[in-house]
């Protein structure tokens, strides 16, 4: 046996490799304030859309009784989500954890080598289970209201035109939102707008691209919805598409400007809480 794999046999952290899974478990159990925030603020996402969709759409509420208009209710749906989306990211517990609040970021910044494995599969886990939760929070109170046929738990479905377009309206909405992230969030001067840009899209999508596939571009949230509704059909479209879709923003962004054009994976990075991907407080890591 060579010496080298004697050392390595005797006293594997003489070589690094130990300290590496230390630092990995070290990271793991310090993280665990981040992914728990990953976690409640999909949770508030999904108890405001719970929320917001039985006030628009539930046939006793006083909104809906007033509101005649599909359309109507469908922009006031935007605005609403938008702006809850917007709250969100620039919250105390958004600006630390980054607010991805949705497993296709994650993996989408995974993919750009900005967060660590460990960290990306403890946020997809926290974002599932967040959003399974506050769903769950709203059936609590108001499980009759929530199982209404035209609440349907906020599940996200495709339209009347269809899965196929269905499948192509949720990959040109996903691929646009994480274009905008990347570019909001790599330019210094409006880097900090990025949140208001996600959040526009947001309430411009729910406002009119919602009646062609319930506009989702996030599994977890989508989850959240079918576990409670029973509602499986054409899951296979949210937790494929929007993933896909973001990949492929981030891959065009890489051909055409490189990797040393994407900073940090937080939608909003510059304050002064931590940040567990690249070790600062506030600045930006381009």
């Amino acid at each position: 046996m060579k010496l080298t794999e004697t050392i390595l046999a005797i006293a594997p952290e003489a070589t690094g490799a130990a300290p590496a899974r230390s630092r990995r478990n070290v990271s793991i159990k310090s993280h665990w304030q981040e992914y728990g925030m990953e976690g409640a603020l999909l949770g508030c996402f999904m108890v405001s859309a719970c929320l917001f969709g039985v006030l628009y759409e539930f046939p006793g509420s006083p909104v809906r009784q007033a509101i005649d208009s599909d359309a109507l209710r469908r922009v006031m749906m935007g605005l609403s989500m938008g702006l809850t989306a917007i709250a969100i990211i620039y919250s105390p517990w958004g600006k630390q954890s980054g607010a991805h609040i949705n497993p296709a970021i994650t993996v989408t910044y995974y993919r750009l080598g900005k967060i660590p494995l460990a960290d990306a599969l403890f946020y997809i886990s926290a974002q599932f289970a967040g959003a399974v939760a506050g769903v769950a929070l709203v059936a609590v109170f108001m499980r009759e209201m929530l199982m209404d046929p035209h609440v349907r738990f906020v599940a996200t479905l495709p339209g009347s035109a269809g899965v196929i377009f269905a499948v192509a309206a949720e990959f040109v909405i996903a691929f646009l939102l994480m274009s905008a992230v990347l570019y909001f969030s790599n330019v210094p001067r409006i880097s900090r707008f990025t949140g208001i840009a996600a959040g526009c899209l947001v309430a411009t999508y729910i406002s009119f691209e919602a009646p062609l596939s319930g506009m989702s571009m996030n599994p977890a949230r989508t989850f959240g919805s079918a576990f409670w509704a029973g509602i499986f059909e054409n899951l296979w479209i949210y937790f494929v598409v929007p993933p896909l879709a973001m990949l492929a923003a981030a891959e065009v962004r890489l051909r055409l400007l490189g990797g040393r054009s994407i900073g940090c994976c937080k939608l909003h990075h510059d304050n002064p809480k931590r940040c567990i991907f690249c070790g600062a407080n506030g600045g930006h890591d381009l």
